[in-house]
C-alpha cells in the first residue's frame, strides 16, 4: 500500500455523520483539547514524580515489550490521531473526522503547529507514511492495519484512509496506534531493531532523557514545546524497587497499588488518598485447540468451569481484590458485558457427568482414562507468580479426574510460548479487559493478527461456525446498536462453547499521596492511573 502525496485532486464524497459509525467509540465522545503553539510549562505543579521502575524496553512504537508498562511508557513520547480519556475516545493529532463510504473510509483533519521533538513540524506527510509503514512493518500493538487498503493526503491537507471493507474498531485501534516521523524512519529496515537516541523523537508531552535496561529505570522529561494540555509533571522517574509498600513508605515512590487486605494502614489518614480500580485487568486458562486431543471436545472445556471454584481464586489468590470470571469473556465493568450469560459455578459432580459422557472414566485409580486408555492429563503452562494458582487449579481438577502438570517459567517465556502456541494449557494475566470487544475474536479463536499483545493473544483452534460468522459481523457492523446486540450473542455463544476460561479481573486500590500530586486519572478502559499520559497533564488548562 502506498499513499498518495497531496498533488492528487481532492476527492469529495457525500458525508455520513461521524456518530454513525463509532460504534464502540461512539459511547465515549469528548471534546477536543485546544491546540498550543507556546512554550514553556506555566503551571507545571510538580518538578519530579517516582514511578515503580522495571525494563519494559526501548519505548519505541517496535521496541517496547508487548505488556502494558512497556507500551504506556512508549505512549508519553509518541501521539496518536486519537487518544483516550477518562470518559471515552477524544481527538489528539486529528482534531477531527468524517466517516465516509458508508464506514469504508475515515478523513481526519489534522492539528496545526505541532512539532517533533527535534523541532521539526509535523506534517501530513508523517501522519501518511506512518500509517503506510505500519502495514508493512507492523508495530508492537497493531490492530487494523491489515484492513487499510490506502491512506491518501487530500489537497487541503487532511488523511483519507480508505479500508478494504467496514471496521467497526477503527478509531478506537487508530487511538493505539502512533505516529513516527518520516524524517526519521523512512530509510529504517529493520524497524525493531532501530534504537538510536533519534528512534524515540516523536510529538508527545515527554521526551526519554534516560534508561537502563540493566536495572530498568527510565527518565522521562516535558517536551515544553509539547502542543497540547499544559504537563504538569516535569519529570517521570521510573525506579528500581523490591518492595513496593516499603518504598511507598519510605517515599522513594509517589504511588503504589495495593490489594484490600492492605489497606487499614493508609485509610483514615489525610496524607494518603485511595481510589479503587476497575475491573480491566485479569487472568483467564487458555485451551490449546489446535493440538489433537481432549481440549477439542467442549463438554471437556466445560467440565473444566464446572471444576473450578472462581471464587477460590478470588479469595486465595487476589486477596478478595477481584471479580471471579465471566464465560462470556468481557467483565462486568465493560460496557458491552451481557447480563444474561450462562454462568457455571463451582460444582465438581457436573464436571464428573460431563467427562463421563466424552469417554473418560474413572476405572482405577485417580485420573481417568479414555478408550484408548491414555491418562486425562495435561501440562499447564504458567509465569512463577502464578504458581499458586496454578496449583489451585491443579488441585481442584484432580478432584474429577484430571492429571494436571505444572510448567513454570518467567513471565517473557511464557508469552512467547503462548503466542507460538506451544502449550496445552496455560495461564496468562493481562490488562486490556476493557478494550474493544473486537478483542473476542482473538480470544475465542487464537487469531491474533498482527498484534504481540497478551491481550490479543488467544487460546487456539476454530471456534465453530456460527460463532465464527457472529466474530466477523460483528468487526464490520457500524451500527452500534446492531453490534451491541451481535456481541452479546457472542458472550453467550462463548459461554457454552469455553474457548477459554476467565479466571478473574483484578481490582484493588491505588494509593497516593495528594499533597505530592493529585492529578491522576483512569483511561476509560484502562484499570492503571499511572499509565495514561493524560494523569500528568493538565486536561483543564489547555495552553
Amino acid at each position: 500500500m502506498a499513499y498518495k502525496p497531496a498533488r492528487y485532486k481532492l476527492l469529495t464524497y457525500k458525508r455520513l455523520q461521524c456518530l454513525v459509525t463509532l460504534v464502540f467509540c461512539l459511547f465515549f465522545l469528548v471534546p477536543a483539547p485546544k491546540a498550543d503553539t507556546s512554550t514553556g510549562f506555566r503551571s507545571a505543579q510538580v518538578e519530579v514524580i517516582h514511578l515503580g521502575g522495571g525494563d519494559w524496553g526501548y519505548p519505541t512504537p517496535y521496541a517496547h515489550y508487548p505488556r502494558g508498562p512497556g507500551g504506556f511508557k512508549m505512549c508519553l513520547i509518541f501521539d496518536s490521531l486519537l487518544e483516550r480519556g477518562d470518559q471515552g475516545i477524544i481527538p489528539w493529532l486529528a482534531t477531527s473526522w468524517q466517516v465516509e463510504e458508508q464506514g469504508k473510509a475515515y478523513i481526519f483533519t489534522l492539528r496545526q503547529g505541532v512539532k517533533w521533538h527535534d523541532g521539526t513540524p509535523m506534517t501530513p506527510e508523517d501522519v501518511a507514511f506512518s500509517l503506510d509503514y505500519a502495514t508493512r512493518f507492523p508495530m508492537t500493538w497493531s490492530y487494523v492495519f491489515d484492513r487499510i487498503k490506502q491512506v491518501e493526503i487530500l489537497e487541503d491537507g487532511r488523511i483519507k484512509v480508505t479500508l478494504k471493507m467496514p471496521t467497526a474498531s477503527m478509531l478506537y485501534s487508530l487511538g493505539i496506534s502512533r505516529i513516527i516521523p518520516k524524517h526519521i524512519w523512512e530509510k529504517v529496515n529493520n524497524p525493531k531493531t532501530f534504537t538510536k537516541p533519534e528512534a524515540v523523537i516523536g510529538t508527545g508531552p515527554y521526551r526519554l532523557t534516560d534508561y537502563g535496561r540493566e536495572h530498568g529505570t527510565y527518565r522521562f522529561e516535558a517536551f515544553k514545546d509539547f502542543w497540547g494540555p499544559v504537563v504538569r509533571v516535569k519529570r517521570l522517574e521510573f525506579i528500581p524497587m523490591s518492595e513496593p509498600i516499603l518504598a511507598y513508605q519510605k517515599h522513594e515512590i509517589d504511588i503504589i497499588h495495593l490489594a484490600p487486605d492492605l489497606l487499614p494502614r493508609f485509610q483514615n489518614n489525610p496524607e494518603h488518598k485511595i481510589m479503587k480500580s476497575p475491573g480491566f485487568w485479569g487472568y483467564r486458562l487458555l485451551f490449546n485447540r489446535n493440538l489433537p486431543g481432549p481440549a477439542r471436545m467442549v463438554q471437556v472445556r466445560q467440565a473444566f468451569a464446572y471444576a473450578i471454584d472462581l471464587d477460590e481464586l478470588v479469595a486465595k489468590v487476589a486477596r478478595g481484590a477481584a471479580l471471579p470470571g465471566r464465560a462470556g469473556i468481557l467483565p462486568p465493568d465493560h460496557v458491552m458485558a451481557a447480563q444474561n450469560v450462562r454462568s457455571y459455578g463451582f460444582n465438581p459432580e457436573k464436571a464428573g457427568k460431563l467427562l463421563d459422557q466424552t469417554g473418560f472414566t474413572l476405572t482405577r485409580g485417580t485420573i481417568r482414562t479414555g478408550p484408548d486408555g491414555k491418562p486425562l492429563a495435561f501440562d499447564l503452562l504458567c509465569a512463577g507468580g502464578e504458581v499458586r494458582m496454578a496449583e489451585i487449579l491443579k488441585q481442584r481438577l484432580a478432584a474429577v479426574g484430571v492429571e494436571i502438570r505444572i510448567k513454570s517459567c518467567n513471565g517473557k517465556t511464557r508469552d512467547s510460548q503462548v503466542r507460538n502456541q506451544k502449550y496445552d494449557l496455560a495461564i496468562i494475566g493481562h490488562g486490556g479487559w476493557g478494550n474493544d470487544p473486537d478483542y473476542l475474536i482473538a480470544h475465542c479463536t487464537g487469531d491474533i493478527k498482527q498484534s504481540s499483545s497478551p491481550s490479543a493473544s488467544g487460546g487456539s483452534g476454530l471456534a465453530s461456525p456460527p460463532l465464527t460468522q457472529l466474530l466477523k459481523a460483528q468487526r464490520s457492523q457500524t451500527d452500534p446498536e446492531k453490534r451491541r446486540e451481535l456481541v452479546v450473542k457472542i458472550q453467550q455463544m462463548a459461554a457454552e462453547e469455553v474457548p477459554e476460561i476467565p479466571l478473574f479481573y483484578t481490582t484493588g486500590y491505588t494509593v497516593f499521596r495528594p499533597t505530592k500530586y493529585d492529578g491522576w486519572m483512569f483511561m476509560f478502559d484502562h484499570h492503571s492511573l499511572v499509565h495514561g499520559k493524560l494523569s500528568y497533564l493538565n486536561w483543564n488548562e489547555q495552553r
